[in-house]
């Protein structure tokens, strides 16, 4: 069975400063910031949310459907996930646009300055979901703001259960339209911080927003993860990777880890710790979709 995945499809050009943003950048001069990063390392690699999750979920062995959108310079974005056997019917292509694109500058303390250009992604509202008898489950992360309202309330009518995962788009939202999510969501997903903005902009925190789906998780970086189920939360610890290489894209492996668990119907603890699992072996390689699993060494 299949996931729906809507969120973006973007080109990361990341970047290395061999120094600290701090040393550069005086505090009592911010109101005429000027400042310029010299940068020897550069790479350039496929992201997005909806790509990276695609890969986790591909790699695990699940039938990932990226619902996305791409600019003119998406060609090869496509081709890749065509030789990765990861389903394209639900990517549209744009000529009058470019692909979504992420800029991030690295420094040695592993600190991130980030510009984003959405691009195509801003006409991600023109894909429509529907009911189809292969698609089990869904999820909205990321995207752009007209997509996710409407793919949500697509999901309802559909009868496909999805998770709410609104990372970093969670500020587009009023209290009222994130509390809508939530009703029409199966599980919500967040981390720490977006959790407490999202239990300010509701007025709910996380037991009573566990109450409205089958299940919250709110990660928490290297400390792992909380299960909440109907208002009683459980701790997921996390798993020590072997090295600390790139942070990019380590959210958007776990989830797709936790889409492969919950297609399968495990239980939402398991879930979040294949995530766990899945999580540490990205952040020892660098890139959001260059690292390999090993189904055998996770038990699958």
């Amino acid at each position: 069975m299949a996931a729906v995945i809507c969120g973006s499809l973007a080109f990361d050009t990341i970047m290395t400063f061999e120094g600290r943003f701090a040393d550069q950048i005086l505090p009592d001069q911010l109101h005429i910031l000027n400042v310029s990063f010299l940068v020897p390392a550069l790479r350039r690699d496929f992201g997005g949310c909806a790509g990276n999750i695609a890969y986790s979920l591909n790699a695990l062995g699940g039938m990932a459907l990226p619902m996305a959108t791409v600019g003119s310079d998406g060609a090869d974005y496509v081709a890749r996930f065509k030789e990765l056997g990861i389903g394209t019917e639900f990517i549209l292509e744009l000529s009058d646009t470019y692909t979504a694109q992420c800029f991030i500058t690295t420094d040695l303390a592993n600190n991130q300055i980030t510009a984003f250009h959405p691009g195509a992604m801003q006409q991600a509202h023109l894909n429509k979901i529907a009911a189809r008898s292969d698609i089990r489950i869904g999820i909205i992360s990321p995207d752009g703001r007209d997509a996710m309202l409407q793919h949500a309330e697509q999901f309802k009518h559909a009868g496909i259960p999805f998770v709410f995962d609104p990372g970093q788009g969670l500020p587009m939202f009023s209290g009222d339209e994130l509390a809508q999510f939530i009703e029409q969501a199966g599980w919500v997903t967040v981390n720490d911080y977006e959790g407490k903005m999202l239990s300010e902009r509701t007025g709910w925190n996380e037991a009573e927003i566990s109450r409205r789906v089958r299940g919250l998780v709110v990660t928490l970086g290297a400390e792992g993860c909380d299960v909440w189920i109907d208002g009683h939360k459980t701790h997921v610890p996390a798993v020590k990777p072997e090295a600390v290489v790139d942070p990019t894209g380590c959210g958007d492996a776990w989830r797709g880890a936790l889409l492969f668990g919950l297609e399968q119907g495990w239980d939402l603890a398991r879930c979040a710790a294949l995530g766990n699992q899945i999580g540490a072996l990205k952040i020892a390689q660098r890139g959001p979709q260059n690292y390999q699993i090993d189904l055998k060494a996770l038990g699958l």
